[in-house]
């Protein structure tokens, strides 16, 4: 299965939150029970730091046969990330070890004013 391609919008200083339902393509939830989580923010696919990394110990949570994805920032988190265009991607590992990208796409930071 290709991931999709989603952009994220996100603003410093603010709580970003999204759930997503990993599914098959007659829209069946998919049981993600014994999986885990990982997202990562880079400048580019080929920076060798990432500016923000979320599991599913910190940041994401899933819903087991449910089969949602549940992404949430703190605002604290946010904060420190400089406004700009970058990448991200976030994948789930099956008990047995398979990487399945869900959505990758454009993670765009945009500057907070008031503080």
């Amino acid at each position: 299965m290709a991931a999709s391609t989603y952009d994220i919008a996100a603003e410093q200083g603010t709580n970003y939150a999204a759930t997503l339902t990993y599914a098959n393509s007659s829209g069946t939830a998919i049981n993600i029970t014994g999986y885990s989580a990982r997202m990562q923010v880079r400048r580019s696919a080929g920076s060798s730091s990432a500016v923000l990394t979320l599991t599913n110990a910190s940041g994401i949570t899933l819903g087991g046969a449910a089969g949602t994805v549940a992404i949430a920032i703190p605002a604290a988190a946010l904060a420190v990330v400089a406004a700009g265009n970058y990448v991200y991607d976030l994948e789930l590992v099956s008990g047995a070890g398979v990487v399945t990208k869900l959505i990758s796409g454009d993670f765009i930071v945009t500057g907070e004013v008031t503080r």
